[in-house]
Parts: structure tokens; C-alpha cells; sequence
């Protein structure tokens, strides 16, 4: 059974920094990207970050460059989101999602989804 399971949300004050990560356990973690979205209340989920299977390589939504730095760890099948300087905006559930080799653009692309995690951020 494919499942992604995030933790480390919280509430924090804006400026502070959090970590959050995501366990994947029930397929081949070496061959997925692993994507971080999130969900404010009354807006669309965004994506926010995504780390490729095959070079690791990253890629940022524009809100987050510079604040956000996402890495993975292939022997324990997580992906870390380490997130700084936290702004009221960042405000959000926090999900990641699993696709099949390189990160996509499109949210549909990513096939299986944790439950998600809170992190709220007061000013």
C-alpha cells in the first residue's frame, strides 16, 4: 500500500522556520519525484516545491524561493521541507504527493497524496 505520511507542521510566529517531512513507504521511493503543495483556506492548492527521483534536482514556486529548501533522503524514504523566514501567507495545509521520475507542473500528474499537515503562522 502506497503511503506518505507528513509531519512538523505547527504554529510558529512569522519570521520563524519549521521543517517539514514527508515518510513514503509501498513503492520504489528511489523512482519518484516528491512534490510539497499546500492549501490556504479559500484558495486553490499551489504547488510549492518538488525534488526529482533520478538527479535530485529542485525546483521552487516563485512565493517560496529563497525560503524554502527541499531535500531527500533515499535510505530512509523521506523528503524534507526546511522553510524559513515563515510569513502569515505561508499559512496552509501542507501535503506531499509522489509522480513517477521528474516533477511536473500539473498537480494531476502526482498520483498518490499524505493527508496533509497544518502550519499556521501569526504576525
Amino acid at each position: 500500500e502506497v503511503q506518505l505520511v507528513e509531519s512538523g507542521g505547527g504554529l510558529l510566529q512569522a519570521g520563524g522556520s519549521l521543517r517539514l517531512s514527508c515518510a513514503a513507504s509501498g513503492f520504489t521511493f528511489d523512482d519518484y519525484a516528491i512534490g510539497w503543495f499546500r492549501q490556504a483556506p479559500g484558495k486553490e492548492r499551489e504547488g510549492v516545491s518538488c525534488i526529482s527521483a533520478s538527479d535530485g534536482s529542485a525546483v521552487y514556486a516563485d512565493s517560496v524561493e529563497g525560503r524554502v529548501t527541499i531535500s531527500r533522503d533515499n535510505t530512509k524514504n523521506t523528503v524534507n521541507l526546511q522553510m524559513n523566514s515563515l510569513k502569515p501567507e505561508d499559512t496552509a495545509v501542507y501535503y506531499c504527493a509522489a509522480t513517477a521520475g521528474y516533477c511536473s507542473s500539473w498537480e494531476g500528474d502526482f498520483g498518490s497524496w499524505g493527508q496533509g499537515t497544518q502550519v499556521t503562522v501569526s504576525s
